[in-house]
């Protein structure tokens, strides 16, 4: 028709003038596009959302040049895409500046491409139970039709783990913005990333984002979180780590357990399967751990792409995260507070990964690792808030309340603020292994010495510090493990000193009255250093040099492995 009636519920819906009573076909789709709702769904084929700085002629989708709008006209709060190239990048950005929500197609509609991968890997495997006489030929399109609800639902938990990787990264974009800019400068450098070709901001307009306290857009994140996945999984394939065995032992989990339960020996003969247990992988680790997880770990210490994988899967494992991560998910709370809980989450496994990579054997043995430390660490941990001193629990507390208040389930956000307190149970652990003395008193001292010599209020002041460039980010992880190797050889030095059945308190009176002099010296420059009010780079690089300072040489001896 030349003209569609308008009622007035349409009008209403639409956000349009009363005395609007009929549209052309263009006018009501452009309409449509412009209406003030929700949600707007694009199912279709062609380009229906520009940037305001574009001209049609730029999209390059003639048909539609009359139905095309501005993303800063648009009154919708979300688009949720099913079709291809509905926008144009330029597009999303400006659409995401002025309040909007979205990401890329790519990521909207990925269910239909893990879809595609998962049919392709079974019909190989199938195919090749069918040639080898496992399968009759008749059952194989049976077999394939009645596992659609179970792959539906592994593909639907990959998109969910995926938006949930989304919703983190737009919450901490700003105060990331700058490890986001060295991801993209190394894909750049390594992987050719052309920034124009994928709208991915110059460093000029980097720079400009960062002064004024604005992070990537959600598009931007889709994008490089993409291209982070394609990164890594390119260098986990030139590696022997798929083969693995902790590693390819988990090839099973991709496939439908029907197929798990008759063609478990065809599964691991699978001709694609270090490409699928590389997926896993990679996608696990991106989706869990961030997308700059990976990254870091290169930037701090040098890790490499298979290192990064070893270390996640041994601290996720270690502390239980996979557990703590879905009790997170699963929780009756809001979207921001799940995005904090799991957050501070990351502390933890950031740390445990380094301790991992610079304190055991490399690379990394994944399951002996687990084997050595998570049994003790579950077993020390119900302890740790026993240990736990001062400022320690007021600072917990006060963490607690607000979280609670902002609707966090109580045992889940005492759970979850409580996690960075476990981390020193790995060092812990080791020196209750190298002293051959009980792990709970080894706790009891090394939580006690952390509190008596404020170490843990240094360590405080560090996290406070400015991230800013790679270079501060590396001076305050230098900071930290110096801190935290020194607690390690002065709980050393004390237990070396004192006697299994004296108390924490006991054991260290003694060790300071048998070092007072260089104890002495140290004390009065830290409490000059507390009293001065003044917490920055210097300062507390000072502190680290004197609580350094504290420890005699004898435990730093036994230490050595």
């Amino acid at each position: 028709v030349k003209a569609v009636p308008i009622s007035a519920q349409v009008r209403a819906a639409l956000g349009l003038a009363d005395n609007i009573t009929s549209l052309s076909p263009p006018e009501l789709m452009r309409a449509i596009l412009l209406s003030p709702v929700d949600l707007l769904w694009n199912g279709g084929i062609g380009t229906y959302l520009k940037a305001s700085t574009e001209s049609n002629a730029d999209v390059g989708d003639k048909a539609n040049d009359a139905i095309r709008v501005n993303a800063n006209a648009m009154r919708v709060k979300v688009i949720g895409e099913g079709g291809n190239l509905g926008a144009t990048a330029l597009g999303r950005i400006e659409f995401c500046a002025n309040g909007g929500k979205m990401n890329t197609d790519a990521l909207d509609n990925s269910a239909g491409v893990d879809c595609s991968d998962h049919e392709v890997n079974i019909k190989v495997l199938l195919d090749g139970v069918v040639t080898s006489g496992e399968l009759p030929a008749a059952d194989r399109n049976p077999l394939l039709a009645s596992m659609t609800d179970d792959v539906s639902a592994m593909v639907l938990a990959d998109n969910v783990s995926q938006n949930f990787l989304m919703g983190m990264s737009r919450t901490e974009a700003p105060r990331m913005l700058n490890v986001h800019m060295r991801v993209i400068d190394d894909l750049q450098e390594r992987r050719g990333l052309d920034r124009e070709l994928e709208a991915l901001p110059s460093e000029a307009e980097m720079n400009r984002r960062a002064e004024a306290g604005i992070g990537l857009t959600s598009p931007e994140l889709a994008n490089l979180m993409a291209h982070v996945k394609l990164s890594l999984k390119a260098d986990l394939l030139e590696t022997d780590l798929p083969e693995s065995p902790y590693f390819s032992a988990r090839l099973p989990e991709y496939f439908p357990a029907p197929l798990r339960e008759r063609f478990g020996a065809a599964i691991k003969r699978h001709r694609l399967r270090s490409e699928i247990v590389t997926t896993m992988v990679i996608n696990e680790m991106v989706d869990l751990g961030g997308i700059t997880y990976a990254h870091r770990l290169s930037e701090e210490i040098g890790a490499s792409t298979g290192d990064s994988a070893r270390a996640f899967a041994a601290a996720s494992q270690i502390f239980d995260l996979h557990s703590i991560w879905r009790r997170i998910r699963a929780s009756d709370t809001s979207v921001a507070v799940k995005d904090d809980l799991e957050l501070e989450t990351k502390r933890t496994l950031d740390r445990a990964s380094r301790w991992l990579l610079s304190n055991r054997p490399q690379p990394i043995a994944v399951g002996s690792e687990i084997h050595r430390y998570s049994e003790s660490v579950r077993e020390l941990a119900p302890q740790v808030p026993g240990w736990l001193r001062g400022h320690h629990i007021d600072t917990l507390e006060e963490q607690t309340t607000k979280l609670i208040a902002r609707g966090a389930p109580e045992a889940l956000a005492t759970e979850v603020l409580g996690l960075l307190n476990l981390f020193p149970l790995l060092d812990v652990i080791d020196i209750a292994d190298i002293t051959e003395r009980d792990g709970g008193e080894v706790g009891a001292l090394y939580y006690a010495l952390n509190e008596h010599l404020k170490v843990d209020w240094l360590l405080q002041a560090v996290s406070h510090l400015e991230r800013g460039d790679r270079w501060h980010a590396l001076a305050r992880l230098a900071l930290r493990d110096d801190m935290y190797s020194s607690l390690r050889s002065l709980t050393l030095d004390v237990l070396s000193a004192g006697d299994p059945e004296e108390t924490a308190e006991e054991k260290i009176a003694y060790w300071e009255s048998k070092n007072q002099a260089r104890l002495g010296r140290a004390r009065a420059a830290l409490s000059e250093l507390f009293e001065s009010g003044t917490h920055d780079l210097a300062t507390l690089s000072v502190a680290a040099r004197q609580v350094r300072s504290m420890v005699s040489g004898v435990g730093v001896q036994s230490d050595m492995r």
